[in-house]
């Protein structure tokens, strides 16, 4: 049985996760407007539909 504290470990990074497949682009981006991020994940954002341009 999962411990709370792995499940809360599991939610955070899962979220982590989302943020920078799905979210990180220009004026929300916690990186300014640095691009590296957005590239590195751009065929996995299409391949999971979320848009970007």
């Amino acid at each position: 049985m999962p411990t709370p504290v792995r499940l809360i470990g599991t939610t955070l990074l899962a979220l982590l996760a989302l943020y920078f497949i799905g979210v990180d682009q220009g004026a929300v981006s916690i990186f300014g407007s640095d691009m590296h991020v957005h590239e590195f994940v751009h065929d996995g954002r299409h391949f999971l539909g979320f848009p970007c341009h």
